[in-house]
This record gives C-alpha cells, structure tokens and sequence, in this order.
C-alpha cells in the first residue's frame, strides 16, 4: 500500500512540474510577443513622427501657391480671399418645425452676389 502511495505521489510531483515548465514557456511566449509588440509600436511612432514632418514640409503655403501658379492653366485655380467668406450669424439654422427659414440671397462681407 505504501509503494501505491509512493508511486501516486511521484506522478504527481512529475505532472505538476510538466504543467510549471509548459506554463513558463508560454509566459515566456507571452512576454517575448509584448516586447515584439512594443518595437513594433515605437517603429510605427517614429514612422509616425516622419510622416507629420513630411506633410508638414509638403503643405507649406508658399510651396502650395507656387504650384498653384504652375498650375494655373490645368487647374484653373484662384487665390482664396477674405471676401469669400461668411459670417457665422449668416446661416440659417432650423426652426421649431425643422425647416430652415428661407431669407433669400446672403450678404458677404458686405456685398451681394
């Protein structure tokens, strides 16, 4: 009876320690694929980084009306103007009912168009 005590013992002594290895290693897996995860992450914060400056670099005003100018006869386009724009208080919002209340042609900046 003892030896039966034993031998359960010892297999379960050998169980418990192949769970603990078989748990270690795929912790193991698990940190090995954060710290990939958090390279990957800086890679892409610094690609990041050097997108923003390259947009920056390529949206430069006097860069964008040179090409505007270049472009001109393709284009067609125009130099935005401060008569081009509206006034907040110019637009009508809805009424009570849900529909807008027409007022006709809207002044802007002074002048009718």
């Amino acid at each position: 009876m003892r030896s039966l005590l034993y031998i359960l013992s010892a297999l379960a002594v050998m169980g418990l320690a192949y769970w603990a290895y078989s748990e270690n290693y795929k912790t193991q897996a698990s940190l090995d694929h954060a710290q990939e995860l958090q390279s990957e992450i800086g890679r892409m914060q610094e690609e990041l980084a050097v997108l923003r400056a390259e947009w920056a670099y390529l949206n430069r005003p006097d860069r964008l009306r040179d090409l505007a100018q270049l472009n001109y006869d393709k284009l067609e386009l125009n130099v935005l103007e401060p008569g081009q724009f509206g006034r907040v208080d110019q637009i009508a919002f809805a009424e009570d009912d849900g529909l807008p209340e027409f007022t006709g042609a809207v002044e802007v900046m002074g002048a009718i168009e």
